[in-house]
């Protein structure tokens, strides 16, 4: 991240050449963070007619554009910076990284995709403010040989919080998930995710870590229309460019990151941040109701409506109920199994009794209605989930947290939607973020951010209209009552954030 001494006011926007890039990454107190694709020289097509022409055969020209990207690198800074499809395969390009990037201060940390597919992930932080606390890898071992990098850093920026007491640790990833080439791989999209949320989640559990922030970047490879998206916000997750700029759910055609190899344009790279104070669902809980999310898709796209579909599923049982065998019957037809990357046996059945809520083997109307039309992709959790933490909490403790101050997109033009025809880095746009750090205090338990309002849900309160842009308010005072703790004889305890 850069620190030089210019005066910009705050809100400005300044111009690096013909970069846009918020005031706020000069900030010394803020960390940053770059997601990039950079198209692997093995992918790029140097003449659309002819797809076996690649950018690999022409050294002079790989070379020269990789040059670039590392200038706009370097001169950016970020404080993090996670790249996707990084030439793993070639060592002078590795090099070439190795030595720009270690020599500007950054450790790095590559990934190869397996079954030797050439390309694979980048992850470099800066040795000025993070200490690498461990790195680990994800292999997916999937039809698309996708992978995952995690780290666990601390930060050790003295000005990023003075407070030594205060837990200064985060969780980064970074990936890159497969390609719906078809329909039925848009599950393998979803189960990527999942088992991404699952290995950090276990991660957390085996070390005894109370909630960090969570920071996961990459090329998803979904818009915000996508399933993945909604998986991720039902877990708690923001996308930190749309919360920079306020941006709903729904406004998934106000910016656009990439244009693939089909000529469609879309938005599908992301920096998701999860705060400690925004753990919600069991994970589990969200898997299953995605995945009845793209039933009921799928549902919706043969035109049925809820009665239309009910009857669909009781195929041609004699009553009025849908049998295990009729909802076997309606994956099949719908696509989710009996292909490689369909559901599996495990899988199903998990559906299935999550589905028959009173467990008498069959569903009637309202279990249909509200396990499998109506499935919730947030609210009220399992009840497993109350101990979620139980083990690895112990008492009170102090813990980092961030608040998203700006974020752009380059080039400037896909901000509006649009994708220039004179840019030729990438089929991806950059996108960087620079977050505000925040002190969170957690009191022995699962907790919750609170807004304004009180009202009674089960047995904690809950503040209502808390903002979903990951607090980048001025102040925004979280109060919450860990539900692990609802002993009739033992009286809650309270956690108190202040994001500052």
């Amino acid at each position: 991240m850069g620190r030089k001494n210019r005066r910009i006011g705050k809100g400005r926007v300044s111009r690096i050449g013909s970069y846009a890039i918020a005031s706020s990454i000069t900030d010394p107190a803020c960390v940053s963070c770059t997601t990039f694709n950079i198209l692997a020289p093995i992918y790029k097509r140097l003449n659309h007619e002819d797809s076996s022409h690649r950018e690999s055969d022409v050294k002079d020209y790989w070379l020269n554009r990789n040059r670039r990207i590392l200038d706009w690198l370097l001169c950016e800074r970020s404080s993090i910076i996670c790249l996707q499809e990084f030439w793993v395969g070639n060592e002078e390009l590795v090099s070439i990284y190795d030595k720009r990037l270690g020599d500007a201060g950054y450790i790095n940390f590559k990934l190869g995709r397996t079954n030797n597919r050439g390309d694979g992930l980048l992850t470099a932080v800066h040795k000025d403010y993070f200490r690498v606390i461990s790195h680990q890898n994800l292999l997916f071992n999937d039809f698309g040989d996708r992978v995952a990098q995690l780290l666990h850093v601390e930060l050790i920026a003295p000005s990023l919080c003075r407070n030594s007491n205060v837990r200064q640790e985060i969780l980064i990833v970074n990936t890159h998930l497969l390609f719906p080439h078809n329909s039925s791989l848009c599950l393998e999209r979803l189960r990527q995710v999942y088992k991404i949320l699952q290995y950090v989640e276990s991660y957390q559990k085996e070390n005894k870590l109370n909630p960090l922030p969570i920071l996961l970047c990459g090329d998803w490879n979904g818009s915000k229309r996508g399933h993945v998206y909604k998986f991720l916000r039902s877990q708690g997750f923001v996308s930190s460019y749309d919360t920079a700029h306020q941006y709903s759910d729904g406004d998934a055609h106000k910016w656009v990151s990439h244009r693939n190899h089909r000529g469609n344009i879309c938005g599908v790279d992301f920096i998701w941040l999860l705060n400690p104070n925004r753990y919600r669902k069991l994970l589990k809980t969200s898997w299953s109701a995605a995945v009845f999310g793209m039933f009921k898709y799928q549902l919706r796209r043969a035109s049925l409506t809820e009665d239309d579909a009910f009857a669909f599923l009781k195929a041609d049982t004699d009553g009025d109920y849908i049998s295990y065998a009729g909802f076997y019957e309606a994956l099949r037809q719908l696509n989710l199994i009996g292909h490689c990357n369909g559901l599996s046996v495990a899988e199903i059945k998990d559906l299935w009794e999550r589905a028959d809520v009173d467990g008498d083997g069959v569903l009637d109307y309202k279990e249909f209605k509200q396990g499998i039309w109506n499935a919730p992709w947030s609210g009220k959790s399992d009840r497993a989930s109350d101990d979620i933490w139980d083990d690895v909490v112990n008492g009170t403790e102090e813990t980092i947290g961030f608040s998203v101050k700006n974020a752009v997109l380059f080039p400037t033009e896909v901000e509006k939607g649009i994708w220039p025809e004179d840019y030729s880095l990438s089929d991806h746009a950059r996108l960087t973020v620079v977050f505000s750090p925040a002190v969170s205090t957690i009191m022995g338990g699962y907790w919750h951010n609170l807004g304004i309002g009180f009202w009674l849900r089960s047995w904690w309160w809950k503040l209502g209209g808390y903002w979903d842009n990951s607090l980048p308010h001025p102040l925004v005072l979280a109060v919450a009552i860990p539900r692990a703790r609802r002993k009739a004889l033992e009286p809650p305890r309270i956690g108190i954030s202040l994001y500052l």
